[in-house]
């Protein structure tokens, strides 16, 4: 009976996701009544999105791995002053607004950024153009190369120091170490990194939006939203939801079948790595990767900071619509953030119930269908739940809720990847306590539960208040000038050309989602740091 107790409310709200996730995908297949797959590859244009939605992930995720790995062994081995920093900002990257790091991109690398003005002082022109194909590889690489270089580095520090000893003493060069000692463990990461690179890619929304540049480079999520927001073409857009769930469904399952998962951390400890005849060449060749990394990297957040403060930040600050972006964000922001962490918790509590009876593969699967949204992606569930809505003309009542729940399934899977080894560590610690002390319910949340999980539960809250203040696809199809949050402001602003007013709310942006996400880490970690 307390079995039942404590799994029904995970049941009941995985019931929820089903039957929310559900009907958005009954919508869907309501307005495709004449699916005809085929006509995604007789029809020119559909087979075009297809082609380069794939062509600009591996793309992307060729570029990111493969310059990662010098990257990463390059922090591996060398030790200076803001190592820590460095590699914190790269944790972020995963939670950076994509819009403002956009804006970064464009403050350097536009047609007016600092680059080309650098050029027209020596009477030269920018040799490329941001918008279309190189302006998406350029923002995927910026976001997914500190990713990968961080997840490859953390593969390196698995390392024994008695591995490096061992190599030491056998006398061996620094290619044959990387061979045979280090190769194989960022090979071990490589598959799991690599696919999940291509999965973020392949369903970029916001990137491609900003930057795509038209016809040529669009992919099959930007074209679900202007088959329904500009050319109101329901039926495409619909048959083109139902084409990228099916793809992405087949990505999600060869990624979790093949691949062996990470948990990526923002905090860095420093690893005693053993060099010897460490020549000069190699010591050049790490200080160029090193180098070559720091410029990618930070020279566009800066130009966020430094661009944020100019004489448009009163007149922004005084605007009505600019604090009902702001009031609409902070609502959908922490909503999101405590529903996708109470979905996380109860659901975990089920799961883990079934774990400790052996039952795994029910824990499996009730935790697979929590992270349905890696299948459905977000713009795909607002596009069913778009269409459903308007059957019903119930339109105009519901859209703060549906963004908010969409942002929370969007930010699930991050919440149940930070409690999901925690919860269960500490069932196997204090369930037969508890059971004999008989405490239960509220009390054992109370005594057992926060007072253990306290730091992974703030973790992933400030991780999905990060993702969500951040997102730009929930809000793409439901947003108007009367509902409104900060990153499609940011996108208004963007569009018009008032280039100033968009960076004091990128600047914005960057402090809400970076700052509470670093601020997190840094008070945890000095708590756990006083604990030790």
């Amino acid at each position: 009976m307390l079995l039942k107790k404590v799994q029904i409310p995970g049941l009941l709200l995985a019931g929820f996701i089903s039957f929310f996730v559900a009907g958005a995908l009954i919508a869907l297949l309501a307005h495709s009544t004449t699916l005809n797959v085929s006509a995604l590859w007789q029809d020119p244009y559909y087979r075009h999105i297809t082609t380069f939605s794939f062509y600009q992930a591996f793309l992307s995720t060729l570029l990111s791995v493969v310059l990662a790995i010098p990257i990463s062994h390059a922090l591996y081995r060398r030790e200076f002053w803001g190592k820590a920093l460095l590699l914190k900002l790269f944790a972020s990257t995963l939670v950076l607004p994509v819009l403002v790091a956009i804006f970064g991109l464009l403050s350097i690398y536009g047609n007016s950024g600092l680059l080309a003005q650098l050029l027209t002082k020596f009477q030269a022109s920018l040799p490329f153009s941001i918008y279309g194909l190189k302006g998406i590889l350029l923002a995927h690489v910026f976001f997914n190369l500190p990713f990968a270089t961080r997840l490859f580095l953390q593969a390196l520090q698995s390392i024994p120091e008695p591995q490096h000893k061992l190599a030491a003493h056998l006398g061996m060069t620094h290619w044959l170490k990387f061979k045979y000692l280090e190769w194989p463990h960022i090979r071990g990461q490589l598959t799991h990194v690599a696919g999940l690179i291509f999965m973020l890619c392949f369903t970029s929304f916001a990137t491609v939006m900003a930057i795509g540049g038209g016809p040529k480079a669009t992919t099959i999520e930007l074209a679900i939203y202007q088959a329904i927001k500009f050319d109101f073409d329901l039926q495409s857009g619909a048959l083109l939801a139902l084409w990228q769930m099916s793809l992405c469904a087949l990505l999600a399952f060869f990624i979790q079948k093949t691949m062996r998962s990470s948990r990526l951390s923002a905090s860095y400890t420093s690893v005693k790595v053993y060099l010897f005849s460490d020549r000069k060449r190699d010591k050049c060749w790490d200080f160029f990767c090193i180098t070559l990394v720091i410029a990618f990297v930070i020279p566009p957040l800066l130009m966020v900071l430094v661009a944020g403060l100019n004489e448009k930040l009163l007149i922004v600050l005084s605007d009505f619509y600019f604090w009902m972006a702001f009031k609409n964000s902070m609502i959908i922001a922490i909503s999101a953030g405590f529903l996708a962490l109470t979905l996380a918790f109860f659901i975990l509590l089920c799961s883990r119930v079934w774990r400790m009876r052996g039952l795994h593969s029910y824990a499996d699967n009730i935790e697979i269908l929590a992270t349905i949204i890696l299948v459905t992606p977000g713009l795909v569930i607002s596009t069913g739940l778009f269409l459903l809505l308007r059957e019903f003309n119930h339109y105009a009542m519901l859209p703060l809720f549906i963004v908010i729940v969409v942002n929370a399934l969007m930010a699930l899977p991050f919440a149940l990847k930070n409690l999901a080894e925690p919860m269960l560590h500490n069932a196997q610690k204090y369930d037969k306590l508890c059971a004999s002390l008989g405490i239960f319910s509220g009390y054992r949340f109370y005594l057992i539960e926060w007072k253990a999980l306290k730091i992974p539960i703030v973790q992933a809250f400030s991780l999905s208040f990060a993702l969500s203040i951040g997102d730009l696809s929930a809000i793409a199809l439901f947003g108007n000038r009367d509902f409104s949050t900060l990153p499609l402001y940011l996108f208004q602003l963007m569009g018009s050309y008032q280039m100033q007013s968009a960076a004091v709310v990128a600047l914005i942006l960057l402090l809400l989602s970076v700052g509470i996400f670093i601020l997190t880490e840094r008070i945890f970690h000095l708590k756990r740091v006083q604990n030790d």
